[in-house]
């Protein structure tokens, strides 16, 4: 599954959701207890009406990028990606290290942590990280308590995934390798299907601009480190975007070692003077270089 296509933004909504949602399966199918979670989750009445309403306010309030249920099924198909890349290379994982669990859980950590982590904004954008810890509490008990019969089991499992949703937008930073993932798969959600909505509503500023010049976001198996994570722009405009929002969770994480960015521009008539032909993220130092 290596090298896969994450996101194809030129789809519609409707496609973006079902392809997001085949990607999340097939990567769980041999991890049962993961896939169950994830069903109990996208039909939970509590967790949908969450996304929805964390859209509304996010997208028509304050005329920011989807933050509902499409951007949880994007995130979350980045996340189960990025962890497969992680536990293929012998990354040491902190539902293992700790004793919570095993790869399975790791996975059902993941997925849960990174597909609620936005839930708060259903409150309001200040401060959803914490209102998103809240929230996800009764749905994470009702789906935790139907795959984990051991009570001391899915508590340590829904620490960390609280943690996850608690540090995915790095105030505090993330100190666990799962929460790291929740938080970078966040960062890969930047493609010009979700500026493109923004600036429809009125949001003219260089985020939304420089997310309009991100075609794809794709997660590769890398050469260096285990993880490379390639973003396609059609304009150099969008660096700012991939810099600001993609790299700095990278940079800011427990993933900073096994995680690589590379962005590049692709030809576009000449309409664009492609100031940034392809650079990559430096291995030991916090900057881009030509690559």
């Amino acid at each position: 599954m290596t090298g896969e296509r994450i996101v194809h933004v030129a789809s519609p909504k409707a496609k973006l959701y079902a392809e997001a949602d085949q990607s999340i399966r097939e990567r769980l199918k041999a991890f049962p207890k993961a896939l169950k979670a994830y069903e109990l989750l996208i039909q939970d009445p509590e967790a949908r009406a969450g996304w929805n309403m964390a859209n509304y306010i996010t997208m028509r309030k304050l005329g920011y990028n989807d933050h509902g249920r499409v951007h949880a099924l994007l995130t979350g198909a980045a996340s189960v990606a990025i962890l497969a890349l992680l536990a293929e290379a012998g990354v040491r994982l902190d539902t293992v290290e700790s004793g919570a669990g095993e790869l399975e859980d790791a996975y059902v950590v993941v997925l849960l942590s990174t597909m609620l982590h936005d839930l708060g904004n259903q409150v309001h954008r200040d401060h959803h990280e914490a209102f998103g810890v809240t929230l996800a509490l009764p749905i994470l008990n009702r789906i935790l308590e139907k795959i984990y019969p051991d009570p001391e089991q899915r508590t340590a499992l829904r620490a960390l995934i609280l943690h996850g949703i608690y540090s995915h937008d790095l105030s505090p930073e993330p100190l666990t390798i799962e929460a790291g993932v929740t938080a970078v798969a966040d960062g890969t959600d930047i493609t010009k299907g979700r500026g493109r909505k923004a600036f429809a509503l009125g949001s003219i500023d260089i985020h939304s601009i420089s997310a309009l010049a991100v075609d794809e976001v794709r997660i590769l198996k890398g050469e260096r480190v285990p993880v490379e994570i390639q973003v396609t722009m059609n304009n150099s405009a969008g660096i700012f975007q991939v810099e600001e929002t993609l790299t700095k969770k990278v940079l800011r994480s427990p993933l900073r070692p096994y995680v690589t960015v590379v962005a590049m521009t692709e030809g576009n008539g000449g309409q664009d003077q492609r100031i940034v032909h392809r650079v990559r993220l430096h291995e030991t130092e916090d900057r881009f270089v030509l690559d």
